[in-house]
C-alpha cells in the first residue's frame, strides 16, 4: 500500500502536512487522481481545529480506475467539490436533488476522508465531473463550490431573464454571482458598503451599483426579485427589505454560526421568502461548468504553492482579508 500527501487540519487550528495511504487495487467506481488546483474557500476555515483533509474545490487529472469505473480514464481531467457520496435510493437522490440526501456525504462530515489540500485523491466516478477543454486547472477550481453554489440559486428556483437580481458583497461568491446573472441576461445589482468595489463590480457585468453604509434609505432603478447575500455578516434588514419586490425572494449563501434575524411583518405583507440553498446537484454542477466554458465566465484568483507553506500562507491572508476575490493553491 502507497501513501500521498495530505494537509490537515489540527487542534492548535494550523494546517499541518500529512499522508493518507492508497490500496493497491482500486475497488468498485473509485478513481484515483492527482490534485492539480485546489480552491480555498471561507468554509476551509471552519474546519482547521479538525483532523480532517482539508479543501473542497478540487481539479486534477485521473491517474488509475477501479473495476466498475464506466465513463472516466487515465489522463482525464476532473473536479469534485462539496458531496462525495449519496445514498442513491431515496427521494431527494432520485429526484436529482443528492445534495439533500439524509445520508450525503459532505465536506466536514466524518464520511469524507479526502481533501483537495492533498496531492492526490480518491473519490467516486459518479461525484466527478469532467472539466470543459479550454478551462484552466486554476479557472476550475473555485467554480467547483462557488460557482456551484451561485449557479444552483439561479436554477433552481424558477428564476427569470427579466427578474433583477441583487447581490450582496463582492467576494469569491459575489463576483461569479454577477458573471452568471449577467450572463443568463438579468439585470444585476450590486449591494455593497462602500464604492471602493464599484469599478470591478460593473466590469464583471453588473448594471446598477449601491452603497449601503451610512445610508437611511436605499434606493435602486427598479425592485429586487432576488436576492443573493454572499458576505457572512449580515446586512441591515431595515434598510434592504424596502427594495425587493413583491414575492420576492432572499437567498443567504454564505457558511455563517449565529441566528439569522429579520423583521418579520415585511415579509408577510409582501409575499418575501427566505430559501435556504446549498451547493448544485451533480447534473446542475456539469451544467455550470458547460456554461461557464461557453460563456468564458472566470474566477479572479490569487495563486499559492500546493505545500505546507503555501496552504498556511493562502489560509492566514484569508482569515486577514487580504486575498482579492479568490486563492487558488497548485501543485508544483
Amino acid at each position: 500500500m502507497s501513501s500521498f500527501t495530505v494537509y490537515k487540519g489540527s487542534k492548535d487550528g494550523i494546517a499541518v502536512k500529512s499522508t493518507a495511504s492508497k490500496p493497491e487495487k482500486l475497488t468498485g467506481d473509485k478513481v484515483f487522481m492527482k490534485i492539480t488546483a485546489s480552491g480555498l474557500c471561507g468554509t476551509d476555515l471552519h474546519y482547521l481545529h479538525e483532523d480532517i483533509v482539508l479543501g473542497h474545490e478540487g481539479v486534477g487529472i485521473v491517474e488509475a480506475v477501479g473495476p466498475d469505473v464506466k465513463y472516466l480514464k487515465k489522463g482525464d481531467r476532473v473536479g469534485f467539490g462539496f458531496e462525495h457520496d449519496s445514498c442513491g435510493f431515496c427521494h431527494e437522490c432520485l429526484t436529482g436533488n443528492e445534495i439533500y440526501c439524509k445520508d450525503r456525504a459532505i465536506y466536514g462530515s466524518d464520511k469524507v476522508t479526502q481533501g483537495s489540500f492533498a496531492s492526490h485523491a480518491i473519490l467516486r466516478e459518479a461525484f466527478l465531473h469532467k472539466i470543459p477543454e479550454g478551462m484552466s486547472d486554476i479557472d476550475a477550481a473555485p467554480l467547483q463550490c462557488a460557482g456551484a453554489t451561485v449557479f444552483a440559486v439561479l436554477q433552481v428556483y424558477d428564476v427569470l431573464p427579466t427578474d433583477t437580481i441583487g447581490i450582496i458583497g463582492l467576494g469569491g461568491l459575489g463576483h461569479l454571482a454577477i458573471q452568471f446573472a449577467a450572463k443568463m441576461g438579468n439585470r444585476v445589482v450590486v449591494l455593497s458598503s462602500s464604492d471602493r468595489k464599484k469599478d470591478e463590480a460593473m466590469r464583471l457585468g453588473a448594471h446598477e451599483f449601491v452603497v449601503t453604509k451610512g445610508k437611511n434609505k436605499l434606493e435602486t432603478s427598479s425592485p429586487l426579485n432576488r436576492l443573493l447575500v454572499t458576505t457572512s455578516e449580515q446586512p441591515n434588514w431595515e434598510l434592504i427589505l424596502p427594495i425587493m419586490a413583491a414575492r420576492s425572494a432572499i437567498y443567504p449563501l454564505s457558511a455563517s454560526s449565529g441566528n439569522m434575524e429579520i423583521p418579520y411583518m415585511p415579509l408577510v405583507f409582501h409575499g418575501i421568502a427566505v430559501q435556504g440553498s446549498l451547493v448544485a446537484s451533480r447534473n446542475l454542477h456539469r451544467q455550470m461548468l458547460a456554461f461557464a466554458a461557453l460563456h468564458n465566465i472566470r474566477p479572479i484568483t490569487e495563486v499559492f504553492p500546493l505545500t505546507e507553506e503555501g496552504v498556511r500562507e493562502a489560509i492566514a491572508r484569508l482569515k486577514r482579508g487580504d486575498i482579492h476575490l479568490r486563492a487558488v493553491l497548485t501543485a508544483e
